[in-house]
């Protein structure tokens, strides 16, 4: 299905940067693209419902989108951050089954979108797409996996540190620093850690006052990431 692109930066509108798609060439690439529709997302508009029955899958040209869940109450529950050149939506086009979650744009982005059975006949016939796709797969588990232990596991506090660590180790480093830009909200972080705003305020107050932690304006300084590492390595034995 063809978009009219008139008020779209064209250079948005190009698969060129997904990662899955690193290796292909040139005419490969068109193809592919030739199979795909064009949407813009604004910040907070959704793309997909938890447990709905599209099948398309996604490529994200630009921006971020958000995962989640919702519970019955209307707790949100985030499992992760898409950037640009990850994929989403795989799961229901591999094996047929509803949407696992709910994802929403996160920034104004420029998604792609393919039907399920045009991937499905990409993996067949593009093996290097299945190869870049498969780890993927398994670091997407390998995560999850990881949230569950420490949704099991570890305290509350426990787990905002073990987030911040996380967030720490995708910032820019600078030396045993991290600049975290642009922080996230307490509510952000509670909604990843499974926990309320008020422990993450606590918990951040509590680490910028032992001097690993400092709110600088939009960002946030983890100025000790060794530190936090020993907290969290103390708090699951890993």
């Amino acid at each position: 299905m063809a978009m009219a692109l008139s008020h779209y930066k064209q250079p948005e509108f190009s698969l060129s940067k997904i990662a899955i798609f690193a290796t292909l060439p040139t005419d490969a690439l068109e193809r592919i693209q030739n199979c795909c529709s064009w949407r813009h997302y604004e910040p907070g508009e959704p793309i997909v419902e938890y447990l709905d029955d599209s099948d398309d899958v996604f490529f994200i040209a630009s921006g971020e989108v958000r995962v989640t869940l919702y519970s019955s109450s209307g707790r949100i529950v985030s499992l992760r951050d898409l950037g640009a050149g990850e994929v989403f939506g795989e799961y229901p086009a591999i094996d047929g089954g509803p949407r696992s979650a709910s994802v929403e744009a996160r920034t104004r982005c420029a998604v792609a979108s393919m039907p399920a059975g045009a991937f499905q006949e990409l993996l067949a016939t593009e093996p290097k797409v299945a190869q870049a796709l498969l780890p993927q797969l398994v670091t997407k588990i390998r995560a999850l996996t990881t949230r569950v232990y420490e949704f099991s596991t570890l305290a509350v506090k426990n787990r905002i540190q073990a987030e911040l660590l996380r967030l720490a180790n995708l910032a820019s480093r600078e030396g045993k620093s991290a600049r975290i830009i642009p922080a996230p909200t307490h509510v952000e972080i509670a909604s990843r850690v499974s926990t309320h705003r008020e422990a993450v305020t606590r918990e951040l107050n509590r680490l910028c006052r032992i001097g690993i932690a400092e709110r600088q304006g939009s960002a946030l300084l983890v100025k000790d990431i060794e530190r936090l590492a020993e907290m969290v390595h103390e708090a699951t034995g890993e």
